[in-house]
Parts: C-alpha cells; sequence; structure tokens
C-alpha cells in the first residue's frame, strides 16, 4: 500500500514537473514570437552604424517584424562578418535590444592594393561599404604566394612580427601606438615603419619589437615635437643592437 502511494505521488510529482516546463516554454515562446516586436536597437557597435547593421540582417523594415522572433534576431546578427556575438533581449515597450560583440580588428592588411581587415585571431575580413575606420595600422607588402580570401586565417612568422610590434607599442606607449600608420613587411625583408606626423621613417628591422619600441620611446617627445636632428634627418634606425642611428638615406641599404 506504501509503495503504491509512493508512485501515485512520484507520478504526480513529475507531472506537475512536466506541467511547469510546458508552461515556460509556452510564455517563453509567446515573449518571443511574431506580433510583440516594433523596435529594433543595436548597441555596441563601432565598425558600422545601427542603420547598415540592420540593412545588412534585412532587419530594416519595422512593418516586418510582426514575423520576427528573438532566436531570429540573433542568429541573423551573428551572421554578419563583423559580429563575434549579439545579445538579444526583451525590452517594455514592445522594443528588442541587441548587443553586438564586433570582433576585435588589430590592422588594415594591404596585398596588391586591395586592403583587408585583419582580426587578433588572424582573420581576414572584408572592408564593408561605410565601415568606420579607426586608428588601425596598415600592414603592407606581406611575404605572400596566393591572394588573400576573406573568411581564412592567414598566420605567418610575417604577420606575427607584425602583430608583436603593434602589441610592444601599445604596452610601451599610447602615442606611438596610435601614430603607427604602417608597418611595410618589405616582402620578407627589413621591416620599416611610418607613424603618422613624423617626418622620418623607422628602420626597425626584424625580431625584438619590446626592446626596440623601448628604444623608441626614450626619444619619442623630441621625434613628435619636431627635434632639429629629427626634423632633418631621412631615417631613424634601430636595427643595431643597443644603438639608434639617424641619418641619411643613401647609407641606409635598404630599398621600397
Amino acid at each position: 500500500m506504501q509503495e503504491k502511494r509512493s508512485k501515485i505521488l512520484g507520478t504526480f510529482l513529475f507531472l506537475v514537473l512536466i506541467s511547469g516546463l510546458i508552461y515556460l516554454i509556452f510564455f517563453s515562446t509567446r515573449k518571443t514570437n511574431k506580433g510583440e516586436i516594433r523596435m529594433i536597437q543595436v548597441t555596441g557597435n563601432s565598425l558600422l552604424s545601427e542603420g547598415d547593421y540592420l540593412n545588412f540582417t534585412k532587419l530594416n523594415d519595422q512593418t516586418h517584424y510582426n514575423e520576427i522572433t528573438l532566436p531570429v534576431i540573433k542568429s541573423r546578427f551573428e551572421k554578419h562578418p563583423y559580429v563575434e556575438k549579439a545579445d538579444v533581449e526583451y525590452l517594455s515597450g514592445n522594443i528588442a535590444k541587441v548587443v553586438l560583440t564586433e570582433k576585435k580588428i588589430e590592422a588594415v592588411i594591404l596585398f596588391n592594393g586591395e586592403p583587408d581587415f585583419i582580426t587578433e585571431n588572424f582573420e581576414i575580413l572584408p572592408v564593408l561599404a561605410n565601415t568606420k575606420f579607426m586608428d588601425l595600422p596598415v600592414i603592407s607588402n606581406p611575404k605572400i604566394t596566393n591572394k588573400i580570401k576573406p573568411f581564412s586565417i592567414y598566420k605567418d612568422d610575417d604577420i606575427v612580427q607584425a602583430f608583436e610590434i603593434i602589441e610592444a607599442a601599445k604596452l610601451t606607449n599610447e602615442s606611438i601606438a596610435k601614430k603607427l600608420s604602417e608597418i611595410n613587411l618589405r616582402n620578407g625583408g627589413e621591416i620599416i615603419l611610418s607613424f603618422s606626423g613624423v617626418k622620418p621613417p623607422v628602420l626597425f628591422g626584424r625580431s625584438e619589437a619590446a626592446k626596440k619600441m623601448v628604444y623608441l620611446d626614450i626619444m619619442w617627445n623630441g621625434i613628435v615635437e619636431g627635434n632639429s636632428l629629427v626634423e632633418n634627418s631621412d631615417y631613424i634606425d634601430l636595427r643595431f643592437a643597443n644603438e639608434i642611428y639617424i641619418g641619411a638615406a643613401e647609407k641606409t641599404g635598404l630599398s621600397e
């Protein structure tokens, strides 16, 4: 008798649990189902405007929102090449809020004059129309035998060296990092750096990026303030251990 009561009680509790789950699923579905959403707000975007993202996801026409659910909105945004993750929530006033986490762009990479983005994870992304360019350095003349394909991973010794230079600049001096405009990899040759607002190029060479960036930082204030020695020089050479040379271009032995 006791065993029979226990079975009945267990069955009753199981049915209550199932009913509760069905209710929660139904309630959640109603919250995300069609006929609820009247407006979509996009935040967290910096590479593209809200309008550009809505155009890409085909969510720019509010008359079609009655057919849209939150999971569909999330899925569409996460298919965008610039988006790492999209968090979507339903707000009062029939508003769907989309919080974007964009992929972190490390630099612009040039191959045969064509620009692409390269992310911190070495993913190649196309530069779409209306993209807002930030203070990104340009990586030029990489040693590549095949055309760079969008959405592929491009990671070799050349690109790793460029990334080390970018990271060293960020860790050493924010001003250096912001003014770093080009990393010329010279098809595997000695690397040359260019900085916006700074006349002479920096012959950076290969290896020891952190150490060389510290040397550059030592004289950085004089460089940006127009020190006469630097202003009248043709290059700054950091290729030699523990030494900084400033001089005329014909003595470098380098060509573009």
